[in-house]
C-alpha cells in the first residue's frame, strides 16, 4: 500500500464500521489473502457492487469516468490494462462484492490478480496509522 502504508506500519482498524454503514469507495480495508487465508492483506476499495471497472493506460475508470486517486503518488507502468485486451473491455462488480487495489499498483497483489472480494471476506476498516509515531496519519483520503 506504499506510499499510504509501509511494511511494519501499525494501524487501528474497526470491525464495527461495516455493521453500521456500507463499504465506501476509497476505504482502506483489511482482508484475508484469497490465495493464502493465513495472511492478511490491506487494500483500497475502488469498485462497489454494480460498478463497471476498467483500467486503460494506467488509469482506473469506474462506470466510464476516470477515478482521480491522490493516494497513488508513484507512476505505475505495469498492468496498464484490465480486464485485458479483447471484446470484454470492462467488468461488472457483482452484488455483495468489491474491486480492491493496492496503492503501489506495480507491486500489488489485488483484484487484478484474484478478482472480486466478497463483503464477508473483509475483516475491518483501517482508520489510523499510529506507528511509527512520526508518521501518525488518518487514512481518510478519498478518490475524486
Amino acid at each position: 500500500m506504499y506510499p499510504s502504508l509501509h511494511d511494519g506500519d501499525l494501524v487501528i482498524a474497526s470491525r464495527v464500521d461495516y455493521r453500521l454503514h456500507a463499504v465506501e469507495r476509497g476505504d482502506v480495508v483489511i482482508l484475508k489473502d484469497p490465495q493464502d487465508p493465513s495472511r492478511d492483506f490491506i487494500k483500497r476499495v475502488v469498485g462497489l457492487p454494480g460498478d463497471r471497472i476498467q483500467i486503460r493506460d494506467h488509469r482506473v475508470l469506474v462506470n466510464g469516468a476516470e477515478l482521480r486517486e491522490p493516494y497513488v503518488q508513484v507512476p505505475w507502468i505495469a498492468t496498464g490494462d484490465w480486464p485485458g485486451p479483447g471484446p470484454q473491455d470492462s467488468a461488472l462488480v457483482p452484488g455483495g462484492s468489491y474491486f480492491v487495489l493496492g496503492d503501489n499498483r506495480d507491486h500489488s497483489s489485488d483484484s487484478r490478480a484474484f478478482s472480486w472480494i466478497r463483503q464477508d471476506a473483509i475483516d475491518g476498516k483501517a482508520l489510523v496509522r499510529f506507528w511509527p509515531v512520526q508518521r501518525v496519519h488518518v487514512l481518510a483520503v478519498r478518490p475524486r
